[in-house]
């Protein structure tokens, strides 16, 4: 049977109306069935997105698509029915998901710490402090031709910290939680200052809370003063600031306003970290600044670089430097160097991403030159234990199979009497290493909340860490976590280059893998089944047909977005479960953004109102509703609803309990009977339903289609909308690159020679 078209499809029969289709794509999910599959109809009878849009267009709603209308809380603010759970005010109990935030802040301050204590502290201006404030002055001295571009970073390596000592019997059970530590909220006086100027600025008071979190104790008489600092409250446009501003300043704004295009280029900065990138090219900053009215943008680019509000990088500039001095002062020689130079980029960061890539940078550089380790003498000959053996950091690919032989490294160095541990990105990915393999989810393992001891200095206690998931790591995790890891521990980032990349700024393994900091172990173990030889071609640009006899990939078509709705419904709640066995609460769906017609909102909806059907009383969820929970910014929880009260809503997630409080419902739960490819990467379900509506052509690529096709683990079913954008979004469009810097780093780091 052939599972997916190649080249030409052909169209349906004559007779194939919507509801014979319909009851044909049941029976075919029975095995034993018809061995056909009808392809999806050809353009001229597929009908046009529900909104008027082409195939090439974008689901439906601006910025609907995956990683756009995501506050940093995980979801949009309109997620949500209207209403709230029953009772009275929140308790006082914090949730486990905050006291993971409140760990992470911790540990990043830690960070910040040892990173200024590596040298004195450089003056540059009273916002900055440690490196962010060693890069600025940097920055300043290659601006004022006094320093090199790249001083900073070939200034002498800080001194080895020493390894973990062996570890003390735990005090805590192995499987226990951390305390839960409160997390730091506003003053209630603090909170109700905010709330006034939010008034008196015709803001909605609803923001008071995260206004007084971010800006302090003084945030009131800080919002006064500069009304722009609005625009770091997420989900803040800057058209609302600027009418706030307004309403506060009267004549005295202004678009040029210093204030305002000094949080104008913060907040671009900003939004370009929720799509990924660490730093932007200054021309694009400037292009943005025009496009929000800024008169003078490259003034409001250097303001803002001397307020210490975001820092420069000049990539590149001590190689153009090292040309022009071989070519002698004046004449012709220098006059040619310089017309054919090309322009030296100039990168413009927020001090946190700086500051993360730097350390992240430091901590890899020093894993990388770890020698060879003479306890790995006696483990298996396998490609992987050699490379462990010699080198301090591996990098190891491969797909789903490929991860029982990272795995398996962990459980030789057990075997050798070395202390090694198993970090998965999901809980969802912990467990299906099964029970007897020990194994501890990456926010677990930073939180405190699971993992191995901690010497005196928070270094964990270890002798290997495989790092299961990899191109998931953000560069502020990634530098938390190799933070913590002592010297002479060997870390091994395994994952599958094709998945799409973090939620959060950066492309971590991406860039390691580019900057080749160390030995790449490919994994020869392919991925099993059908399902497996479809993703494998994916993954290398080609949509094959697969021979699936027993039905473990099927298309249904379908004409429009309606239709998409209807045939999802009717595969998790009749035809999966009746052909295969699988439970509906054991399907996912997977369609390619939050908005649309065929969007996680619609189907959702649908999907409740079939499956558990009810008035959604508490803050729109009911009991036994499927959800998705963001208890951290990029970090999806599937979950159900057990009960609400007074305190807020009582989840199960992964065979854990949690507690969402009330006020927080709307910002980080969505219904979960459908997710998007990025809320389900690193997880992967018994059954899978991918949704193509034609309106999503647009949004398609290959990391997308690798992702949400591979999540299915014996069931695949494509809703195929889309005709010829599928193969196309597979054999050409690749996903969007970002801008990062850690692999020049790394390469900057690796290159010079150790002191």
């Amino acid at each position: 049977m052939t599972a997916l078209p190649r080249g030409e499809t052909p169209g349906p029969s004559a007779d194939d109306d919507r509801d014979a289709s319909a009851s044909a794509a049941a029976e075919d999910l029975e095995p034993g069935g018809p061995a056909g599959l009808p392809a999806p109809p050809p353009k001229d009878e597929e009908a046009a997105g529900p909104d008027g849009q082409d195939a090439g267009g974008a689901p439906d709603g601006a910025g609907e698509t995956e990683g756009e209308d995501a506050d940093a809380d995980g979801t949009d603010a309109g997620s949500a029915a209207d209403g709230s759970p029953a009772g009275g005010d929140a308790g006082a109990s914090v949730s486990a998901a905050e006291a993971e935030l409140a760990a992470q802040r911790e540990l990043r301050a830690r960070i910040e710490q040892r990173k200024a204590e590596k040298g004195s502290t450089i003056e540059a201006g009273g916002k900055l402090s440690g490196t962010a404030a060693d890069l600025l002055a940097a920055v300043r001295a290659v601006e004022s031709g006094t320093s090199s571009g790249t001083a900073f970073f070939d200034s002498p390596a800080p001194a080895p910290r020493r390894p973990a000592p062996e570890p003390a019997p735990s005090a805590r059970p192995a499987a226990g939680p951390e305390p839960v530590r409160p997390a730091r909220v506003a003053a209630p006086e603090t909170v109700a200052a905010v709330r006034a100027v939010l008034a008196e600025g015709g803001a909605p008071e609803a923001l008071a809370a995260r206004v007084a979190a971010l800006l302090g104790e003084t945030a009131a008489d800080v919002l006064r003063e500069d009304p722009w600092q609005l625009l770091s409250v997420p989900g803040v446009r800057p058209e609302q600031a600027d009418g706030f501003a307004r309403a506060l300043l009267g004549a005295e704004c202004g678009p040029g306003d210093e204030r305002r295009t000094v949080a104008l280029v913060g907040w671009v900065l900003q939004r370009a970290a929720l799509q990924g990138h660490t730093a932007l090219d200054a021309a694009e900053v400037r292009a943005a600044l025009a496009e929000h009215a800024v008169p003078a943008p490259e003034e409001a680019v250097r303001h803002a670089i001397a307020e210490g509000a975001v820092l420069v990088f000049h990539d590149g500039a001590d190689e153009d430097e090292d040309e022009g001095e071989g070519e002698g002062e004046g004449g012709a020689g220098e006059e040619v160097a310089e017309q054919d130079a090309e322009p030296v980029p100039v990168l413009l960061g927020l001090d946190r991403y700086a500051l993360a890539e730097e350390s992240l940078a430091d901590g890899l550089a020093r894993l990388a030159r770890s020698g060879p380790d003479a306890r790995w003498r006696d483990a298996p000959p396998t490609d992987l234990t050699r490379a462990v053996a010699e080198h301090g950091l591996v990098a190891h690919t491969g797909g789903e199979a490929a991860r029982g032989e990272a795995v398996a490294l962990a459980g030789a160095a057990r075997g050798l009497g070395l202390r090694a541990a198993v970090a998965a990105y999901t809980e969802n990915g912990r467990r299906r290493l099964g029970a007897d393999v020990p194994a501890y989810t990456l926010t677990g393992l930073l939180s405190g909340a699971g993992g191995p001891d901690r010497d005196e200095d928070g270094a964990l206690a270890l002798d290997l860490l495989v790092v299961l998931d990899a191109p998931q790591l953000d560069v502020e995790t990634a530098a938390m976590l190799v933070e913590a890891l002592p010297d002479g521990c060997r870390l091994v980032l395994s994952g599958d280059p094709g998945v799409l990349w973090s939620a959060g700024a950066g492309r971590v393994f991406a860039d390691v893998l580019a900057a080749r900091a160390c030995p790449q172990v490919a994994s020869r173990t392919p991925d099993p089944g059908p399902i497996g030889e479809l993703v494998s071609g994916i993954g290398i640009g080609e949509l094959v047909p697969v021979e699936a006899p027993g039905k473990e990939v099927v298309i249904v078509p379908v004409r429009d977005a309606g239709e998409a709705v209807h045939r999802t419904v009717q595969l998790v709640a009749d035809s999966v479960p009746r052909a295969f066995g699988v439970p509906a609460e054991e399907t996912r769906v997977i369609t390619v953004g939050h908005g649309g017609s065929a969007g996680t909102r619609a189907l959702n909806a649908a999907l409740k109102q079939r499956l558990n059907p009810g008035p959604g009383r508490f803050g729109g969820f009911d009991p036994g509703d499927r959800v998705a929970h963001a208890p951290a910014p990029g970090r999806t929880v599937p979950g159900t609803v057990l009960s609400a009260d007074a305190e807020g809503l009582h989840l199960e997630c992964e065979g854990e309990r949690v507690l969402v409080p009330k006020d927080r419902v709307e910002t980080t739960l969505r219904h979960g009977w459908a997710l998007t490819a990025h809320q389900a990467v690193g997880m992967r379900w018994p059954a899978t339903v991918v949704v193509l509506p034609g309106d999503a052509a647009g949004a398609l690529d290959r990391a997308w289609v690798y992702t949400a096709f591979g999540r299915g683990e014996r069931h695949l079913s494509v809703v195929h909308g889309v005709d010829q954008a599928l193969p196309r979004a597979v054999s050409e469009s690749l996903p969007r690159p970002r801008t990062t810097r850690l692999r020049a780093l790394l390469e900057s780091l690796l290159a010079a020679p150790e002191e």
